[in-house]
């Protein structure tokens, strides 16, 4: 039996913007991964100049929505590791939530186009499988905490979530 290559290993941020409405910012996404699903903002680290997740997030925020914040702004909720997502590559993702709210909807960009939508519409959206299984469930219950996991992300089977480490309350 021939072994598979090896997937690559991508780090990335996820940021959860709220408008003063408390309302999610999404970005119905125009290119791979997560092509014609809606998510939060984000993107891979600048591993080769050392980002920090932090500073990506700030980075990702200001490219992709024009919205400045800084570093304190940032509350770091979870961390996941996702083996084989979409069968393409393992993720190691970092979650943020911006305690600064954003004031308006951002214009729309080459990476897809934006919408405000409370907690329960994002149940009725099109969502990637591991945001519904794993992310937002992990947002709801642990936005003001901090929680690591690991998902097994294998095509053609269930999505599998272990905690690794929860902060006390």
């Amino acid at each position: 039996m021939p072994m598979s290559p090896p997937l690559s290993y991508k780090i990335a941020v996820l940021v959860f913007l709220e408008n003063a409405s408390g309302e999610h910012l999404l970005l119905l996404r125009a290119k791979p991964p997560n092509l014609g699903v809606w998510s939060p903002i984000g993107g891979k680290l600048e591993t080769a100049i050392g980002e920090s997740p932090f500073e990506c997030a700030v980075r990702e925020t200001r490219e992709e929505t024009g919205f400045e914040i800084s570093t304190s702004d940032l509350h770091l909720f979870a961390m996941i590791a996702e083996k084989a997502y979409e069968g393409s590559s393992h993720w190691l993702m970092f979650l943020f939530r911006c305690r600064k709210p954003i004031a308006t909807l951002p214009a729309d960009m080459h990476e897809g186009r934006f919408g405000f939508f409370s907690r329960a519409a994002i149940d009725q959206l099109p969502i990637p499988e591991t945001d519904r299984t794993a992310l937002w469930p992990t947002y709801d219950r642990y936005r003001d905490r901090f929680v690591a996991m690991r998902a097994d992300c294998a095509p053609g089977k269930p999505v599998v979530v272990d905690i690794e480490e929860i902060t006390p309350s």
